[in-house]
């Protein structure tokens, strides 16, 4: 049986002005067109060749040998090509793009605009692909605690956090406590693990290993002190929500930096400041 999505090795069983008609073997019924713009030199009936089975414009399989971006069950990037009533069409390469219903984004998506999607087959056995991609990542990856990764975001959840799919493939979080800035769906981000579960997936953080991070936040908050004319009007007694408002810090990375900051002699701190010395 030929399978719409895959690649698949077919045989010439005739051939026509138009192009070649493959099968899996000869007397099959269920034959598909290989253009005769894409029929090799010398191709001829007997004749094997590897093609990729999609849907036509007519929904009709059709065969090519052109390599389309994604495949059954792939997870890739794809560009928005357009968007009309029923979703939005995505550019995989081929002459017809592929549809990502409504039902299966994330949010809003914009023309032009890549994101990472799965493909997968609709009930009514049409290629199709969808921004929902929890259920198709690995959880088997090959890093360990304190590995720097690239990861995309495809989706976030204010209560829980971002959900992340490091190289594209692997299944990741990271925790609402550690965003400290707003990231949205199709971000891009370089990031750290800080914890491989036991169920194989990874837990990870927007910041860089500690030593480095109070480094760098120290001077960040130096660097604010000085604009507020070297008084910062709050001290680390000051609410969370405070100073991830006017530092983007958490209130344990905030208290380490003045830590540092003090130990330093940089700072002092008074009853309701932080006062540059």
């Amino acid at each position: 049986m030929i399978e719409i999505g895959k690649w698949q090795t077919l045989q010439v069983v005739r051939s026509k002005e138009f192009g070649v008609y493959l099968a899996q073997e000869k007397g099959d019924k269920d034959a598909v067109l290989l253009p005769r713009k894409q029929v090799p030199e010398g191709l001829k009936a007997g004749g094997e060749i590897e093609v990729f089975v999609y849907l036509d414009s007519s929904d009709r399989p059709i065969a090519t040998v052109n390599k389309p971006l994604i495949t059954l069950g792939e997870i890739a990037k794809l560009k928005v090509a357009g968007i009309n009533s029923i979703g939005a069409f995505m550019d995989w390469g081929l002459e017809k793009d592929i549809l990502m219903p409504f039902k299966e984004m994330v949010g809003k998506v914009n023309e032009g605009k890549e994101y990472l999607v799965y493909m997968y087959m609709d009930k009514s056995s049409r290629p199709c692909v969808s921004m929902r991609l929890y259920d198709h990542l690995s959880v088997d990856s090959p890093y360990a605690k304190g590995d720097q990764v690239e990861g995309y975001i495809y989706q976030v959840n204010e209560n829980i956090g971002a959900f992340v799919a490091v190289d594209n493939k692997y299944q990741g979080m990271i925790p609402r406590q550690e965003l400290h800035k707003k990231v949205y769906v199709g971000d891009s981000l370089s990031l750290r693990i800080s914890e491989v579960r036991e169920d194989g997936k990874l837990n990870l953080s927007v910041g860089k290993p500690a030593y480095q991070q109070i480094e760098e936040d120290s001077e960040m908050v130096y660097q604010t002190i000085l604009a507020f004319d070297g008084v910062l009007p709050f001290t680390d007694k000051a609410s969370p929500q405070v100073i991830e408002r006017e530092l983007g810090l958490s209130k344990n990375a905030f208290k380490r930096a003045i830590g540092r900051l003090l130990k330093e002699g940089r700072v002092e701190i008074s009853e309701h400041s932080i006062v540059v010395k």
